[in-house]
């Protein structure tokens, strides 16, 4: 078990939590969450000791051990890979150091004879034995291959040194598991393994993610930071997110008599609940559902920006067309020969094991790259508004925000009319007047969104559109992604960015490509990546 008593932290004028007391138990996993800035990691850092509050303190049960996700991917750069994973339990690692000195010593003695039996005891009751292997398993369940266990860490690139730290917090079983965005550069097969292996996990877990599909698998509370507070709730992010959000509305309806608002919440909780059954953690969710109280249900004070795309003309049947379209990169080919037809109202996600690939295809249909071969064609009602993965140029200007979106109008220039694409995308006063050079990476990617609201086109093309975006940011791009009647071409990470919004999915391949119709989960189950939950 792990609470706070008193928290509290304040930066300058700036209070990030004030007097917060929660309690975190075990057999639980607690997904925290927070618009950008609410403070989620800093919280992690508090309840692990790298940050002091300014007030109150952390208690930890006498015994129990804490293991923390590194987020410095340099710290075990000349360590070898297996020995970093093993160094997670910092203890068992002491105690196999201590063992191995007295046995290198040239002069052993009858005490160090007697000091290491009482060494190898302790280390028989951690289940030290197991400790390569135990080792080795995550690091292969993560991707490793077992080849790479003996390099030293530095040997390895940034993805896979984001495997070996994550290995490190899993290996032996911690009694408390602090996850910062555990999945990021994780593929789907690695994600996967990664959600059964938490939900398999006994002890107490506490995770930060930007993954709606990860949380509401893994998670069975959300911790919500919302004004200097922590708010305990319980079920995934999904189920507070819709439950919340039912609470707003029952809010602003005054003639609704409490009865009934009462009974429409009694309603959402049992018809979440089968659901849940559903699912992977089916027993303990459905029945933690059933217990929760409609008073434990409030609305958030959450806000989500206003992403509506609109169309300035409705496209006609010639979309877009590819033939035979290919690009080679250092006489590799990225992707060869698509052949594809686009149909109105199509949602593709555009996925491949490199993504280098992707964003070279939607570069070539934006004429910022040429193929190697083939051709593509839009038809001539079609309007594109793309969104690219790497947004930097676009800020290189000492513009203000009204003057930097303006310069993107074609139709209204009026300060007032730029204001209302910027006000959608939550910045409002003041924030209008900030030099675009020195936005955050959250902050460039809603400008390029109101960007491209203001263009008003029939076809979007999307390069890893959730990256820099809080979780109020994605699930409102999502929402209206599909609502959108017209086409869009994406590529993500999010799993249910692409469940929710894709009928279609285009597999780019460095020997073809694999167009198939129907939903992400559908293209999954048929290449076998993960299995269906029925």
């Amino acid at each position: 078990m792990i609470a706070t008593q008193g928290i509290s932290l304040q930066y300058g004028k700036r209070v990030l939590f004030d007097e917060v007391n929660i309690k975190f138990t075990p057999g639980n996993c607690y997904g925290v969450i927070g618009a950008n800035g609410a403070g989620k990691s800093t919280f992690l850092k508090i309840l692990s000791g790298e940050i002091a509050p300014n007030h109150g303190r952390v208690n930890i049960e006498p015994g129990k051990r804490m293991a923390v996700l590194k987020q410095n991917h340099f710290e075990f750069d000349n360590e070898p890979v297996l020995d970093t994973v093993i160094m997670g339990h910092k203890e068992l690692w002491s105690l196999m150091k201590e063992k191995d000195a007295i046995y290198a010593k040239p002069d052993f003695s009858e005490e160090d004879g007697n000091h290491a039996s009482e060494l190898e005891s302790k280390f028989a009751d951690m289940d030290g034995w197991n400790a390569e292997s135990d080792a080795a398993a995550l690091l292969s369940g993560l991707g490793i291959e077992e080849a790479d266990h003996y390099q030293l860490v530095k040997e390895l690139n940034g993805s896979q040194k984001v495997r070996v730290l994550l290995a490190q917090a899993l290996f032996g079983n911690p009694d408390i598991l602090i996850l910062d965005e555990p999945t990021n550069d994780l593929d789907i097969r690695t994600v996967t393994w990664l959600e059964d292996y938490l939900l398999d996990f006994k002890n107490t877990l506490i995770v930060v993610s930007h993954d709606r599909h990860f949380l509401d698998t893994v998670c069975t509370h959300v911790a919500d930071i919302d004004f200097g507070a922590i708010k305990l709730y319980t079920g995934n992010y999904t189920f507070w997110y819709e439950s919340s959000q039912l609470a707003l509305i029952q809010r602003s309806s005054a003639n609704k008599k409490a009865e009934e608002k009462k009974k429409e919440l009694q309603e959402f909780i049992a018809r979440f609940s089968a659901n849940a059954s559903k699912s992977k953690q089916a027993t303990s969710r459905r029945k933690l559902l059933e217990k929760i109280n409609v008073e434990d249900i409030q609305p958030s004070n959450r806000k989500y920006p206003g992403i509506i795309f609109t169309q300035g003309r409705t496209a006609g049947d010639q979309i877009l067309e590819m033939h035979k379209l290919s690009k080679e990169l250092d006489g590799e080919y990225l992707f060869k020969g698509v052949d594809l037809f686009v149909n109105r109202g199509d949602k593709i996600a555009v996925i491949g094991n490199d993504s280098v690939a992707v964003t070279t295809f939607f570069q070539i249909l934006m004429d910022e790259q040429k193929a190697s071969s083939g051709t593509f064609k839009f038809g001539q009602t079609i309007t594109q508004a793309y969104l690219p993965n790497e947004n930097s140029k676009y800020f290189e200007s000492e513009d203000n925000l009204i003057d930097w979106l303006r310069q993107y109008s074609d139709v209204e220039k009026d300060e007032a009319y730029i204001r209302g694409f910027l006000g959608k995308m939550l910045f409002s006063g003041q924030e209008t007047l900030k030099k675009c050079s020195v936005l955050s990476g959250g902050e460039k990617v809603r400008c390029m969104i109101s960007r491209m609201m203001l263009k008003g086109a029939n076809l979007l093309i999307l390069d890893e559109p959730t990256n820099h975006l809080d979780l109020e940011s994605i699930t409102a791009f999502n929402n209206s992604l599909r609502d959108f009647p017209g086409t869009v071409l994406f590529t993500s990470h999010d799993h249910t960015f692409n469940q929710t919004i894709a009928n279609r999915v285009l597999e780019l391949r460095s020997d073809g490509f694999m167009d198939t119709l129907g939903t992400y989960d559908e293209y999954l189950a048929k290449k076998k990546l993960v299995p269906v939950m029925g």
